[in-house]
């Protein structure tokens, strides 16, 4: 697959297999989409063949209503006869009803007889109710009523019978001597199965000859089918039926022409719907005509296989064809990707030499060969200059390490200017503006003893209540001063247990969580004393104990908890400082120990939490920080206990 020959065959059919078909595709999608529009202006032919054979019978049913009007035959007609002459004419004509209304009886409110009445003959499609029927001929009112049967689709009605009349409806005036009123006329549609056959025959004349359009021919009542030559089943029209809620919306709705395909009864159709109006100018109707599309549609899949077909069947033909006149080019080349490899596999000394080829392609494989020797000269001259190079890097090395030292010593003093750092925060305020005002009351305090002498009984209780008071601001100065100089107090490492380190630190930083409404919580469930420098572990604690409070701000809650804790098999104890404040950003957790990174810009070095991690590793031990699941962040210390070596884990920030 990853041969010479295989790719020149992709790079030279590429553009057949990725182009063709997109050409194929592009122009069997332009083509579908006018083959689409062909069929779409088919079928609003045939509509306007509907349309203009509906328009043609009512002119000739007007026609035919004003000879009569006109006729001799009927101006010499006596009353007594008229009822017979009407019904010879209605038969002859193929009207459903004719007959003759005067002018003194002229109630009716529909507009082609008004227009009759003032001398102008009018025909129109009108919707007749049951009721109206029934009063021409009870044959009439039987004739257009319909079942309505349930359609997928269409608008859902409590409807269950059509009983209204489709009719095209002529009047006429008559001005005989005597005979002073309108004729009317009309035909129903209802049922009227020769009226949308002959539309059928007329606009698809050649599907009774097998074509390849076989179409049908509707007339609705509104949305329902009263005459159709759609089959709901072999020998049932589908009269009754409804057509679905998208046409009914647009034809009857919005009073516009539906030319797209619909689904109509049980199968797909290239349809048009024409939508009818009444004398009153409503939409009462529609007329359909409309050819399957599944022939049409086999017929374009047909042409699109026959197409991909060649297409194929072109491409299988031209990959040999290629692959025979393109020999004299790949074995060159597979040749020279030999030797390539080769070379890539350590043999420098592997040629083409006469099996390159002629022309191009050996011109190629001989400047292949001198880049080749080229090569292996360089290849020498870069061992030699490797050498050369590895005894750089060791020197080079060894400068690195006496710098790294450097930066480590670098380091270790900025972790004592962060420790002093934090001793001018908390003392700097504390311990000047403490000592000189309590060595003033102790003073005052003596001088009032002596100057009341027995006296001083009586106020024994406040007296003392004061000296504790002064007792207590000195244990907190003193604790200042022994976490300031930790080396005048102790030795560097000792056995501590955690509880007094805790408390100690507590009282050191009591004003700065008094000024706020914080509660502290404390836990020590530690059993084991752990080794560390106290007032190294006191700048630790102190360090995050500040950052907590800070974080909180006005309010919260401070917890501090101790416990006995083993890790990979070492004894230890685990001290946990956690607050509710915002906490840690989800992407910076891991930055939190970094040197120089401060949330607390022009405030803070960004060293606490570094030197930190430091002081608790040099120790033997762990220090690592995280966002608790209810708010705030949490920062673990993990010592080993004082039995325990220090050193036995490693910190991995």
């Amino acid at each position: 697959m990853n041969s010479v020959r295989f790719r020149l065959l992709i790079l030279a059919l590429a553009p057949m297999v990725v182009l063709m078909p997109l050409l194929l595709f592009l122009g069997m999608t332009r083509w579908t989409a006018d083959y689409d529009q062909v069929l779409i202006a088919n079928v609003e032919s045939d509509l306007r063949i509907a349309e203009q054979y509906l328009s043609r019978l009512m002119v000739q049913t007007g026609d035919e209503l004003q000879a009569v009007a006109g006729s001799v035959e009927f101006a010499q007609t006596p009353p007594s006869g008229r009822n017979a002459f009407f019904e010879e004419k209605r038969a002859t004509l193929g009207l459903d009803f004719l007959y003759f209304l005067p002018r003194a009886d002229m109630a009716d409110v529909w507009p082609v007889i008004q227009s009759a009445a003032k001398g102008q003959g009018r025909t129109e499609i009108d919707i007749f109710s049951g009721e109206m029927l029934a009063a021409i001929s009870p044959d009439l009112a039987e004739r257009a009523r319909l079942p309505l049967i349930d359609t997928e689709a269409a608008v859902p009605t409590d409807r269950t019978v059509e009983d209204r009349g489709m009719v095209i409806h002529s009047a006429t005036p008559v001005t005989l001597p005597g005979r002073d009123g309108v004729l009317v006329g009309g035909i129903l549609l209802n049922r009227n199965l020769g009226f949308i056959d002959t539309i059928n025959a007329l606009v698809y004349q050649d599907a009774t000859g097998g074509g390849s359009r076989q179409g049908t021919a509707t007339l609705f009542l509104e949305d329902v089918r009263v005459s159709t030559n759609v089959r709901l089943f072999e020998e049932v029209r589908a009269l009754g039926t409804r057509v679905s809620a998208a046409v009914r919306g647009k034809v009857l709705g919005e009073g516009r022409t539906w030319l797209d395909r619909a689904f109509v009864v049980n199968d797909w159709y290239i349809s048009g719907y024409l939508p009818l109006t009444d004398s009153f100018g409503d939409h009462v109707g529609m007329l359909y005509v409309g050819f399957l599309e599944e022939p049409f549609t086999i017929a374009k899949r047909n042409a699109f296989l026959a197409i991909l077909g060649a297409f194929v069947a072109v491409l299988l033909l031209s990959a040999p064809v290629f692959l025979r006149l393109a020999k004299g080019i790949f074995a060159p080349l597979e040749r020279m990707t030999h030797t390539m490899f080769l070379v890539q596999r350590g043999n420098l000394s592997a040629r083409n030499g006469e099996e390159g080829g002629t022309g191009e392609i050996g011109e190629v494989a001989g400047h292949l060969d001198d880049l080749l020797d080229q090569v292996q000269e360089r290849d020498q001259e870069l061992r030699t200059l490797n050498e050369e190079l590895n005894v750089r890097v060791e020197r080079r090395t060894a400068q690195l390490q006496s710098a790294n030292e450097k930066l480590e010593e670098t380091f270790r003093q900025l972790v004592m200017s962060e420790k002093l750092a934090s001793i001018g925060e908390i003392t700097a305020g504390v311990a000047h503006e403490i000592n000189n005002p309590v060595a003033v009351i102790q003073g005052n305090m003596d001088v009032i003893r002596e100057s009341l002498g027995e006296d001083s009984a009586a106020i024994r209780t406040e007296l003392g209540l004061v000296d504790r008071q002064i007792a207590r601001i000195q244990t907190i100065v003193g604790k200042l001063l022994q976490f300031a100089r930790p080396g005048e107090f102790a030795d560097l490492e000792q056995t501590v247990p955690l509880e007094p380190v805790v408390t100690d630190c507590l009282v050191l930083v009591n004003h700065v969580i008094s000024q706020a409404d914080i509660d502290v919580e404390t836990r020590f469930d530690a059993v084991q004393d752990v080794r560390i420098d106290p007032g190294e572990l006191q700048q630790v604690l102190i360090n995050l104990i500040m950052n907590a409070v800070q974080a909180m701000g006005s309010q919260g809650t401070l917890t501090l908890h101790t416990a006995d804790a083993d890790r990979d098999s070492v004894q230890g104890v685990q001290l946990t400082v956690s607050d509710t404040g915002p906490g840690i950003a989800p992407d910076r957790v891991d930055d939190v120990f970094a040197p120089f990174y401060t949330t607390k810009q022009a405030e803070g070095t960004g060293l606490g939490l570094s030197i930190s991690q430091t002081l608790i590793q040099r120790a033997g031990g762990l220090i690592s920080a995280y966002n608790r699941e209810a708010g705030g962040a949490c920062f673990e210390i993990w010592l080993p206990a004082a039995e325990q070596e220090t050193g036995a884990l490693s910190f991995s920030a």
